[in-house]
């Protein structure tokens, strides 16, 4: 049995001038007839089609691409903080690494997924290395080495594109996070909270925590009611930092009772603080986040937040790596919605 194995291993691997013998034509026919070229006639194409089939023959796809300047791979960065493990970021963007990696087998590429942490981790030259048509860099941007090393790389005109870039001058593609502040607050208003702040920050680099905010005061004050943001710690992780705003606003005793947090990371660190202090949600505090991960399914209530379109978000950074054009201001924004799950009383 081994010894038929070993044969079976070492059996020489049907090439396209088999295949051209076994149709009756030429190798470059072959070749042509399997590319779909017009020079090829349908019956010849039909021919070696079959012969194809017969022999078990498989078209070296990577080879063909490389031959006209291309690797059909695409490279996906994803920055964690300094110091921090792979499995330790934000939940958030391995949804969103999904995504990415399933539109871009639907455009018919392989992805190379690399996490990158510290300065001698800091690689992106994937087009001239020949190992990817470009890449595609998502991830916290609390680590600023790493980000100014990824800008200045985009400024050879490599084809990179980025999530939540800190940098307005990179091509980047964010969620429509003005939109999901209105929609979140709304929400809120529309439960009947009153006291409603929003826990975040607006001078991080996080730029799409700025927006969230500013769609948050829009809805506030469109609806008479006086915006208020408590800035988070930004050096903390995402958890801590929400257990240390809720802390604060009771020892501060600041009157709240709703809160709109700018990531889902930072809502559930503030859902288990006020568990700790015995105040009970959606009861006495109604709570709605950003991101939509998966965690939040499993607090107690479910955490009510919002989600971007992960599937229109994976095509849109796919399609802006394998174009030659910039993308306009509608193709840079992710459609959001709101996860309605049990952290915010039932309006009525």
């Amino acid at each position: 049995m081994t010894e038929v194995k070993t044969r079976s291993r070492l059996r020489a691997r049907v090439t396209s001038f088999d295949v051209a013998e076994h149709a009756g034509v030429s190798q470059s026919t072959v070749s042509r007839a399997l590319a779909n070229s017009s020079a090829i006639t349908e019956v010849t194409r039909a021919r070696v089609i079959k012969s194809a089939e017969a022999l078990g023959y498989m078209v070296d796809t990577r080879a063909a691409q490389l031959r006209q300047g291309r690797t059909g791979t695409l490279a996906v960065v994803v920055i964690c903080r300094p110091g921090e493990a792979a499995n330790d970021i934000n939940p958030f963007y391995f949804s969103l690494l999904g995504s990415v990696c399933a539109a871009a087998s639907a455009q018919g590429h392989q992805t190379l997924v690399s996490f990158q942490t510290s300065s001698e981790q800091f690689f992106g030259k994937y087009e001239e290395s020949g190992q990817a048509d470009g890449a595609i860099v998502i991830g916290t941007t609390a680590n600023d080495a790493a980000w100014d090393y990824f800008r200045q790389l985009s400024g050879d005109e490599r084809s990179m594109v980025f999530w939540g870039s800190p940098f307005d001058d990179l091509e980047w593609v964010r969620s429509d996070n003005y939109e999901g502040g209105l929609i979140a607050t709304r929400k809120l208003i529309g439960a009947g909270y009153r006291n409603i702040v929003h826990l975040g920050a607006v001078d991080s680099p996080q730029r799409q925590f700025r927006e969230r905010y500013e769609g948050y005061c829009a809805a506030m004050e469109e609806a008479g009611l006086v915006p208020r943001l408590l800035q988070v710690d930004y050096e903390a992780d995402r958890e801590t930092q929400g257990h240390n705003a809720v802390a604060q606003m009771i020892a501060t005793e600041e009157r709240f009772d709703a809160l709109f947090v700018a990531c889902d990371s930072i809502a559930l660190g503030a859902m288990e603080e006020l568990r700790e202090r015995g105040i009970s949600v959606p009861d006495q505090c109604g709570l709605i986040g950003f991101d939509g991960i998966r965690a939040g399914t499993h607090t107690s209530p479910p955490l009510t937040s919002i989600e971007p379109d992960f599937e229109v978000a994976g095509a849109m950074l796919v399609a802006a790596v394998l174009s030659e054009a910039g993308l306009s201001a509608a193709e840079r924004r992710v459609p959001v919605r709101l996860l309605e799950r049990g952290s915010v009383r039932r309006s009525g």
